[in-house]
Formats: structure tokens, C-alpha cells, sequence
């Protein structure tokens, strides 16, 4: 049974939102250690008795995955963590994860009431202290599954929408395979977030928490090379497949110069270095090479991890040159704050036009026109118009594109009869089905681009979706016996 708040809403509202502890500044930019320590355990509970408990709790509403906010906060103030975590992993099986990555600023935090004349009650923070009580504590017990399905599902790609569909599925009951084209598990979220934003071992250990499931991960399995889709149905006996490949190939600019040496994609850099330990040459054997001058272009978080990544490897003016103003970035705000506590210089309402060559065709600099921001384009913000004769050259050896990414080809080339759109995603429904029965995809593969949490939505609709297809399979196999 759980306590009731015994401070009034009066009283409530003058507790100051609690912040977080944090590396130092000068310290972290120059180490890949986690930024942000979170919330010790005072912290949580002071920031706990900030929620009002508001009759419609709309802060619900904010949350993708519609985990029940008010219901862990109050399993705070009892100072049940363990329960508290439990609570929210009932809709979100990556709790440690998603109190670290997920924006959520923009979303639960966004309506909670208290915001609405003072701070939101800190959501994120208050998760990622009870799975990380949890972690610490070793409390961590797999849910009890009671039903056992004979089906069997294949799951493609480790990424966070892949991960959850299998987590949901395996509680359902069923037999799920997850099928991963690297050597390690955990698709964007190892390749392509850093480990100062997101430890490795955190996602070691959740992905070990799927595991503990009953869910078969394979690795250095390449569907649509390996074997195909059809093969999966003919040959390997799934019932159903989720397609969740994300969107792993760049695009870039079209700028004169970007085949220069020194000029990488967002994916190939931050993979380098957080899939494949650049940044521990020569411990690991992967080396990158980064110039004293480095330039990302783009906005959003990729762009902000790839810059503050930068500066981490040695860069002694890392720059972000984005098109846009401040107010129009897509990146957290968190993330740009630390971005500039760290040193990182933006350089806004800013385009490239072209990159220039040193005598080894290597980069030696970045041509760059001023914008001014003008009517609204086809997103709803401000389109960028280049102000005449603002032209300036920004010297740099090295620039990132982290300008967006398509998915991959390889299935959608492999798979007859599977709908894709202009952009190369997967077409679904709202229920993550595509055009071909039995085949259900989510994340990146079918939106592009977007965060972590609404792949994570994805993989639970489409987990809904497949148990539902094959329970009404199942019946009608059954009525025609």
C-alpha cells in the first residue's frame, strides 16, 4: 500500500527541482567517463515529493510507452526502488537506458503540471536512480512468465525497438530469436551513442535482462545475406517477424569536396569510436584520426555526440555548424548545455558550401555562407536564406556529417512484395504491420531518423500487433480443424 505525499501542494511546490551530479566540466571533456552521476538517493526522494499527483496525470500521456509516472514517484516516496523500477518496467523493459538518453524534456516532463508556472517534477533523473539502485543492489529478478506459445518469432536488429519487441513477446510467451548483423548487441545505442552518454555496461546488463527472458540473440547474422525473410518462414519456422534495422547509411551534404580525406559520415566516426574503441587506440586496433580543428555539421543529438566526441579525442577547437538558430535544434537541451560547458563552439544560423584540400587532398577548411532565418518550410520552423556576400572560411582538418541517415537496402531489396517508401523505410500501418502478412517493422527502418523512445514505442505496438496476428491465427487454424 502505498504512502500518501504528506506535504500539501503548497508546500510541495516551494521544493526547488533537484540537479543532478556531474562531472566537472574542464575534467570530462577531455575523458569518455559517464557526464552525468544522476540523482543520489536524497535527491530522489526530495524531487519525488515535488509531483502534485494530479488527478489526470498528463505526464503520462507525454510518455510514448505510457509508463504509469505517478504510480513509481509514489513507490519513491515509500522508498521502494525496487518496486518503483518494477513499475515502470512494466511498459519500458529498458529503464536504465531510457533515464539516461530519452528526451524527456519534450515529452512526460513537457505536461507536467508542475511546469506549467514553475520546473517539471525531474522524471528521467528519479528513473534512472531506481534502476540504477537496482543494478547496484543486485535486486533484479525476470518477471514470471505463465504462458508458453509453441510460435516462434524472429526479431531483426538489436537496436532499442528490436530489444523491446523481443522483452514484450518473450513475456507473452513466445519463442523469440533476436538476429543481429554486428558482432555486439545493442545496434545505435552501442554504435552510435557515446559512452560518456550511455555506458556500455548498462547496456550489457539490460541486454543480459532480455536474455534472462528466455530470448536467443545471435550476432554477426546478416538477414538478407545470411538467409532472407522467406527463408526465415520457409526454412526456419517463424511465425512472424519484426523488422527493426534501423537506419544505418549516411547521407551527406552534396558539397563540392566531400571526398577529401578527412571528411566522415556521423555513423562511420561515432561507430570508429564507440562500437569499435577508437577512441582506446592502440589498446583497440581501430584508429581515428582527428585534426586540431574539427567541424560537425548538423543539429541534432548525433551531431552534438559526434562534436563533443571530437573533443574528447584531442580536438582543440571542436565546431558545430548548423543552419539554423538555437531555438530550432533538435538536439536535447541537456546536451547542448554540456556542449558548451565543454568548450564546443556553435556556430549557428551557419551553412557550408564547400570544403577546400591541402596539397595531399586532405581537409584544410570549410567554406561557410551566414543565414537568416525566413518563412516557415514544410517542418513548421523557419527556413534558412543564406545572406549574400557572408561567405567566410572556417580553417578545419577534419569534418563530420551528421546530417541524417536512410536504412540500410539489404532487406527491402531481398524481400519481395514489402512496400517501401521514397526515402527507402519500411511502409507500416499504425499497428507496425507492412504489406506482407506475418511481417511487422518499426524504429528508424520505418520512421528515418528518431529517438530512442519511439523506436521503443514501435517495438511494443508491434510485439501487441504479432501476438494479436497469431492469436487470431491460431483461432482460425482451430475453428477450421
Amino acid at each position: 500500500m502505498s504512502t500518501i505525499n504528506p506535504l500539501k501542494p503548497s508546500e510541495r511546490m516551494k521544493i526547488p527541482r533537484q540537479e543532478p551530479l556531474e562531472q566537472d566540466a574542464a575534467a570530462r571533456s577531455v575523458n569518455f567517463l559517464e557526464v552525468s552521476f544522476g540523482f543520489d538517493m536524497d535527491r530522489t526522494v526530495t524531487e519525488a515529493q515535488r509531483c502534485l499527483d494530479c488527478k489526470t496525470p498528463y505526464c503520462v500521456d507525454g510518455c510514448p510507452v505510457g509508463i504509469d509516472i505517478p504510480g513509481f514517484i509514489k513507490l519513491v516516496i515509500d522508498k521502494d526502488y525496487v518496486g518503483a523500477v518494477r513499475k515502470i518496467r512494466e511498459a519500458n523493459y529498458l529503464p536504465a537506458i531510457c533515464g539516461r538518453v530519452c528526451p524527456q524534456e519534450t515529452q512526460c516532463e513537457e505536461l507536467c503540471v508542475m511546469g506549467k508556472k514553475l520546473t517539471p517534477v525531474a522524471i528521467g533523473k528519479m528513473e534512472r536512480f531506481v534502476a540504477d539502485y537496482e543494478m547496484r543492489e543486485k535486486l533484479f529478478t525476470p518477471p514470471v512468465i505463465r504462458d508458453h506459445r509453441e510460435e516462434k518469432v524472429a526479431v531483426v536488429g538489436s537496436g532499442p525497438a528490436g530489444l523491446t519487441c523481443a522483452a514484450e513477446l518473450a513475456q507473452k510467451g513466445y519463442k523469440v530469436t533476436v538476429f543481429e548483423a554486428l558482432h555486439a548487441v545493442g545496434g545505435v545505442l552501442r554504435y552510435g551513442i557515446p559512452e560518456f552518454r550511455l555506458p556500455k555496461e548498462i547496456l550489457d546488463i539490460e541486454t543480459e535482462r532480455i536474455k534472462a527472458l528466455g530470448v536467443e540473440i545471435l550476432t554477426n547474422f546478416v538477414v538478407g545475406r545470411t538467409a532472407t525473410i522467406d527463408e526465415f518462414f520457409d526454412e526456419w519456422g517463424f511465425s512472424a517477424i519484426f523488422l527493426a534495422t534501423g537506419a544505418g547509411t549516411p547521407t551527406f551534404m552534396g558539397i563540392p569536396g566531400e571526398s577529401l580525406s578527412g571528411v566522415y559520415s556521423a555513423n562511420e566516426f561515432l561507430t570508429r569510436v564507440n562500437l569499435m574503441g577508437a577512441y582506446r587506440f592502440p589498446d583497440y586496433d581501430t584508429p581515428i584520426r582527428i585534426g586540431r580543428q574539427v567541424a560537425v555539421i548538423g543539429g541534432g543529438n548525433t551531431a552534438m555526440d559526434a562534436v563533443r566526441t571530437a573533443k574528447r579525442l584531442g580536438a582543440e577547437e571542436a565546431y558545430l555548424i548548423y543552419r539554423r538558430s538555437r531555438a530550432e535544434m533538435p538536439a536535447r537541451q541537456e546536451e547542448i548545455h554540456h556542449a558548451e560547458q565543454e568548450g564546443i563552439k556553435l556556430l549557428l544560423l551557419t551553412n557550408p558550401t564547400r570544403i577546400i584540400a591541402d596539397d595531399q587532398n586532405w581537409v584544410a577548411g570549410i567554406e561557410c555562407q551566414k543565414m537568416e532565418l525566413g518563412e516557415p518550410d514544410e517542418s513548421g520552423r523557419r527556413r534558412p536564406v543564406a545572406v549574400k556576400g557572408s561567405e567566410f572560411v572556417l580553417p578545419v582538418q577534419t569534418i563530420v556529417e551528421a546530417i541524417g541517415q536512410k536504412p540500410n537496402p539489404i532487406i527491402q531489396s531481398t524481400t519481395p512484395g514489402l512496400s517501401t517508401s521514397k526515402r527507402g523505410t519500411v511502409v507500416t500501418d499504425d499497428g507496425q504491420k507492412t504489406s506482407r502478412p506475418g511481417i511487422f517493422a518499426g524504429g528508424d527502418l520505418a520512421r528515418g531518423g528518431a529517438t530512442v523512445i519511439l523506436a521503443m514505442r514501435d517495438g511494443k505496438n508491434a510485439a501487441a500487433a504479432i501476438h494479436t496476428y497469431l492469436t487470431d491465427r491460431r483461432s482460425s487454424t482451430t475453428d477450421h480443424a
